[in-house]
């Protein structure tokens, strides 16, 4: 005991030997001299130390911009905390009631890969200079340290590192919730923590099994996506980038939006909505797809609407806008102002979503979405671009069924045959048809909602039988009015034509007469 007490001694005595001389180093010494002795010194430190230290930052490059392999090996590292470490970190997503464990900053685990026996820290730096500020000081550094015996350092850097990063990638895509993003103007896309995107959870309960609309066609859809997610060998081993292109038209209340949140649901993507009337110039466009993830779906809804794209629109007559239904003049105001604002080109919104500029990113499946195909460009939806052209129509006898079930829990039911023809000989949307299927009080019950439907069909059927009977009756008024204003006209010329003939006829009668 006695020993342990003297070797206790001798090494407290060492160590305020060695803090001593450390102390006049530091005073006395020149800088310069201080520099080159503590260079050799950990060369010397480095020979004699066995172990490689890997330092992964929080931040590479652009200084607001989180590290990729730092998000990476903080999910991978989540699920190793919990059972080593002894001081955690919780942290609650946003919108989620599910609550995340870290290890704690200077806190250290042990793992072990294919035998070989590693470590990983958690470190921060704090700032040199503390001060109240609303925001965190920007010389505050975090990172992740993995140390290692330097004889396995190739093990750790061709396998092991490559281990964790896709480890992380899958633990994040397992973990991660669903977003629904909006474009900033690019006037807030400066400053700290500004964003080109605004985000919020997408929580949109639409999927295919509850998606009103032709069974062969709902199925060819799933097939379709479920094909473009599982196909990065196939695309690159055909040269081309890793997206597809979806326009989805029909009238208005077809279920456009809820065939966007289904495909989102199905693939477990984020969606971006683009508004292309708060985007300046093809450059700022360009800036915000580079600044999309992989996985999401990129929809520009009411394409036709949102900005002058095509030629076509720009020359549209009195006669074809009178074909659109009637809207707000005021509305109309505003869209046509915020449609001069934006400077977005035809030429470059196709070099953004199908030039060189697609390449950047991959899995990423874009969405048009209009109500009247046919004002716009053939080049803007020619395959390649919009690989696949889905109309969505009026309400079938498949998608009511589907409302049925989804909205009265019956398979079937008396009135179900003359829901069919009437849904054959009429042209409802699925929206109508939902609203009419809803239950309005507690004593509606299924045979009320069926029997509102029908009546429903019946008024639209009489509804476009009359229609189609106007507009035959104004065919007919304008038809008559047209030959009454072609018959003075054609009377004037015949009696014109008849004095031309007399006149023609007493010239030539006066001739014979003359008497030479």
């Amino acid at each position: 005991m006695a020993m342990v007490g003297e070797m206790w001694s001798h090494l407290g005595s060492t160590m305020a030997t060695l803090m001593l001389v450390y102390t006049v180093f530091k005073q006395f010494f020149p800088h310069q001299l201080q520099v080159s002795f503590e260079k050799y010194f950990n060369r010397i430190v480095r020979y004699a130390y066995p172990y490689v230290e890997i330092t992964f930052d929080e931040f590479t490059g652009e200084r607001m911009k989180r590290s990729e392999a730092y998000s990476r090996i903080k999910s991978y590292l989540s699920d190793k905390s919990t059972a080593s470490a002894k001081r955690l970190k919780a942290d609650v997503v946003k919108g989620s009631q599910s609550v995340i464990l870290s290890m704690d900053y200077n806190e250290e685990i042990t793992e072990e890969f294919q035998g070989v026996k590693l470590w990983w820290s958690a470190n921060r730096i704090p700032s040199k200079t503390p001060r109240i500020a609303i925001y965190p000081v920007d010389d505050e550094k975090k990172s992740y340290k993995l140390t290692v015996h330097k004889r396995h350092i190739e093990l750790i850097t061709q396998s092991y590192i490559s281990h964790v990063m896709k480890e992380g990638k899958e633990i994040e895509t397992r973990n991660r919730k669903r977003k629904l993003y909006s474009n900033n103007p690019s006037q807030n896309w400066d400053g700290y923590r500004s964003n080109k995107w605004s985000n919020v959870l997408f929580e949109h309960p639409a999927t295919f099994d509850t998606l009103a609309m032709d069974a062969k066609l709902k199925e060819e859809i799933k097939n379709d996506l479920n094909k473009f997610s599982k196909g990065k060998d196939y695309y690159a081993r055909i040269g081309k980038a890793w997206k597809r292109g979806y326009l989805l038209y029909g009238p208005p209340g077809t279920g456009k939006s809820s065939m966007i949140a289904a495909m989102a649901n199905l693939l477990d993507y984020d969606v971006y909505d683009l508004e292309l009337t708060a985007v300046k110039e093809n450059t700022e466009l360009r800036r915000l797809l580079l600044d999309t993830s992989s996985k999401s779906i990129i929809v520009i809804e009411d394409i036709d609407c949102s900005i002058d794209l095509t030629g076509q629109r720009g020359k549209k007559t009195e006669k074809d806008g009178n074909e659109d239904e009637p809207s707000d003049p005021v509305t109309e105001r505003v869209k046509k102002e915020e449609k001069k604002k934006s400077k977005v080109t035809l030429s470059g919104l196709l070099n953004c979503i199908d030039g060189l500029w697609s390449s950047c990113g991959s899995e990423r499946i874009i969405v048009f979405t209009t109500n009247y195909v046919e004002k716009l460009d053939p080049a803007l939806i020619r395959r390649g671009r919009m690989d696949k052209h889905i109309e969505l129509s009026y309400c079938c006898f498949d998608a009511f069924k589907v409302f049925a079930k989804n909205y009265l829990e019956v398979d079937s039911h008396s009135l179900f045959g003359e829901i069919e023809s009437l849904l054959g000989e009429t042209n409802m949307t699925p929206a109508d048809v939902a609203e009419n299927l809803m239950p309005k009080s507690d004593y509606d019950d299924v045979e009320t909602c069926l029997k509102r439907l029908v009546e429903a069909l019946k008024d639209t059927k009489e509804e476009a039988k009359k229609k189609v009977e106007d507009e035959a009756r104004l065919m007919a008024e304008k038809e008559e009015e047209e030959k009454q204003r072609q018959k003075p006209e054609k009377e004037e010329k015949e009696e014109s034509g008849k004095d031309v003939k007399e006149i023609k006829e007493k010239g030539v009668a006066k001739v014979d007469e003359d008497p030479r």
